[in-house]
Protein backbone atom coordinates (compact mmCIF):
# COMPACT_ATOMS: atom_id res chain seq x y z
CA UNK A 1 0.00 0.00 0.00
CA UNK A 2 1.41 3.20 -0.82
CA UNK A 3 1.73 5.83 1.65
CA UNK A 4 -0.73 8.65 0.26
CA UNK A 5 -0.17 11.17 3.50
CA UNK A 6 -0.40 14.84 2.31
CA UNK A 7 0.74 16.37 5.63
CA UNK A 8 1.44 15.00 9.21
CA UNK A 9 1.64 16.81 12.80
CA UNK A 10 5.45 16.19 13.46
CA UNK A 11 5.08 17.75 17.07
CA UNK A 12 2.16 15.55 18.50
CA UNK A 13 3.87 12.69 19.09
CA UNK A 14 6.35 14.53 21.09
CA UNK A 15 3.99 17.04 23.19
CA UNK A 16 0.90 14.02 23.42
CA UNK A 17 0.26 10.96 24.80
CA UNK A 18 -1.73 9.78 22.23
CA UNK A 19 -4.66 7.77 23.20
CA UNK A 20 -7.64 6.94 20.87
CA UNK A 21 -6.97 7.91 17.05
CA UNK A 22 -10.20 8.30 14.81
CA UNK A 23 -10.59 9.34 10.79
CA UNK A 24 -12.59 12.07 9.97
CA UNK A 25 -13.50 13.96 6.51
CA UNK A 26 -12.93 17.30 6.15
CA UNK A 27 -15.15 19.95 4.78
CA UNK A 28 -13.09 21.65 1.76
CA UNK A 29 -13.58 24.02 -0.80
CA UNK A 30 -12.34 23.07 -4.27
CA UNK A 31 -9.57 25.14 -4.39
CA UNK A 32 -8.43 24.03 -1.43
CA UNK A 33 -8.91 20.46 -2.28
CA UNK A 34 -6.19 21.52 -5.15
CA UNK A 35 -4.14 22.99 -2.42
CA UNK A 36 -4.32 19.64 -0.43
CA UNK A 37 -3.27 17.75 -3.43
CA UNK A 38 0.09 20.19 -3.99
CA UNK A 39 0.40 19.01 -0.12
CA UNK A 40 0.12 22.86 0.70
CA UNK A 41 -0.79 22.24 3.97
CA UNK A 42 0.65 22.45 7.54
CA UNK A 43 -1.00 20.90 10.87
CA UNK A 44 1.78 22.27 13.04
CA UNK A 45 -0.43 24.51 15.86
CA UNK A 46 -3.75 22.75 14.56
CA UNK A 47 -6.28 21.77 17.10
CA UNK A 48 -10.03 20.72 17.17
CA UNK A 49 -13.13 21.64 19.23
CA UNK A 50 -16.30 19.97 19.81
CA UNK A 51 -19.07 22.95 19.03
CA UNK A 52 -22.70 22.57 19.16
CA UNK A 53 -22.14 18.48 17.65
CA UNK A 54 -20.02 19.53 15.38
CA UNK A 55 -15.96 19.10 15.30
CA UNK A 56 -14.06 22.03 13.76
CA UNK A 57 -10.46 22.27 13.22
CA UNK A 58 -8.53 25.49 13.83
CA UNK A 59 -5.16 26.78 12.99
CA UNK A 60 -4.73 24.08 9.94
CA UNK A 61 -2.66 25.83 6.82
CA UNK A 62 -3.99 25.17 3.56
CA UNK A 63 -1.80 27.32 1.14
CA UNK A 64 -4.91 29.30 -1.49
CA UNK A 65 -4.65 27.85 -4.72
CA UNK A 66 -1.76 29.58 -7.47
CA UNK A 67 -3.53 29.16 -10.59
CA UNK A 68 -6.63 30.33 -9.65
CA UNK A 69 -8.12 33.10 -10.89
CA UNK A 70 -10.04 36.07 -8.35
CA UNK A 71 -12.85 33.72 -7.33
CA UNK A 72 -13.33 31.90 -4.01
CA UNK A 73 -10.65 33.65 -2.21
CA UNK A 74 -10.67 32.04 1.24
CA UNK A 75 -9.06 32.39 4.60
CA UNK A 76 -5.61 29.88 4.94
CA UNK A 77 -6.57 29.23 8.36
CA UNK A 78 -9.84 29.41 8.73
CA UNK A 79 -11.94 26.78 10.93
CA UNK A 80 -13.06 23.56 8.52
CA UNK A 81 -15.61 21.49 9.95
CA UNK A 82 -14.75 17.84 10.77
CA UNK A 83 -17.17 15.29 9.38
CA UNK A 84 -17.64 11.99 12.23
CA UNK A 85 -20.53 10.05 12.76
CA UNK A 86 -22.81 11.05 15.28
CA UNK A 87 -21.36 7.85 17.70
CA UNK A 88 -18.56 8.79 17.49
CA UNK A 89 -19.00 12.67 18.20
CA UNK A 90 -20.70 11.51 21.22
CA UNK A 91 -17.99 9.46 22.73
CA UNK A 92 -15.46 11.85 22.45
CA UNK A 93 -17.39 15.14 23.84
CA UNK A 94 -17.21 12.48 26.86
CA UNK A 95 -13.87 12.29 27.00
CA UNK A 96 -13.00 16.11 26.40
CA UNK A 97 -14.74 17.33 28.59
CA UNK A 98 -12.56 15.52 31.28
CA UNK A 99 -9.57 17.89 32.17
CA UNK A 100 -6.53 17.28 29.90
CA UNK A 101 -7.89 15.90 26.64
CA UNK A 102 -7.45 17.36 23.69
CA UNK A 103 -8.46 16.95 20.11
CA UNK A 104 -5.22 16.81 17.90
CA UNK A 105 -4.81 16.54 14.10
CA UNK A 106 -1.81 13.80 13.52
CA UNK A 107 -1.99 13.49 9.67
CA UNK A 108 -3.99 14.78 6.49
CA UNK A 109 -4.04 12.22 4.03
CA UNK A 110 -6.29 11.01 0.46
CA UNK A 111 -8.10 7.46 0.70
CA UNK A 112 -8.86 5.01 -1.86
CA UNK A 113 -11.50 6.44 -2.75
CA UNK A 114 -10.03 10.28 -3.30
CA UNK A 115 -11.72 12.10 -0.42
CA UNK A 116 -9.66 13.94 1.93
CA UNK A 117 -9.22 12.54 5.24
CA UNK A 118 -7.85 13.89 8.70
CA UNK A 119 -6.65 11.43 11.56
CA UNK A 120 -6.97 12.96 14.76
CA UNK A 121 -6.28 11.87 18.05
CA UNK A 122 -7.86 11.98 22.03
CA UNK A 123 -4.92 12.95 23.38
CA UNK A 124 -3.53 14.28 26.80
CA UNK A 125 -0.73 16.85 27.11
CA UNK A 126 3.10 15.45 28.10
CA UNK A 127 4.64 17.21 31.04
CA UNK A 128 8.36 18.28 30.63
CA UNK A 129 9.62 15.11 32.69
CA UNK A 130 7.70 13.03 30.47
CA UNK A 131 8.98 13.57 27.05
CA UNK A 132 12.43 12.78 28.95
CA UNK A 133 11.40 9.83 30.08
CA UNK A 134 10.41 8.97 25.97
CA UNK A 135 13.88 9.56 25.16
CA UNK A 136 15.51 7.82 27.94
CA UNK A 137 13.33 4.45 26.97
CA UNK A 138 14.28 5.36 23.19
CA UNK A 139 18.22 5.54 24.04
CA UNK A 140 18.06 2.27 26.08
CA UNK A 141 16.30 0.41 22.96
CA UNK A 142 18.82 1.81 21.01
CA UNK A 143 21.54 0.50 22.79
CA UNK A 144 20.33 -3.09 23.13
CA UNK A 145 19.48 -3.16 19.15
CA UNK A 146 23.62 -2.17 18.99
CA UNK A 147 24.41 -5.04 21.40
CA UNK A 148 22.33 -7.06 20.37
CA UNK A 149 23.75 -6.92 16.48
CA UNK A 150 26.94 -7.08 18.32
CA UNK A 151 26.87 -10.16 19.75
CA UNK A 152 25.38 -12.13 16.66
Amino acid sequence: MRDTSVATNSKAFRDYAILDKFEAGIELKGSEVKSVRDKKVSLNDSFARIEKDAIILYNCHIASYEKKDGFDKSEPTRPRRLLLHKSEINKLVGKVNQRGFSLIPLKMYFNQRGFAKVEIALAKGKKLFDRRQDIKERQLKRELKRAVRRNI
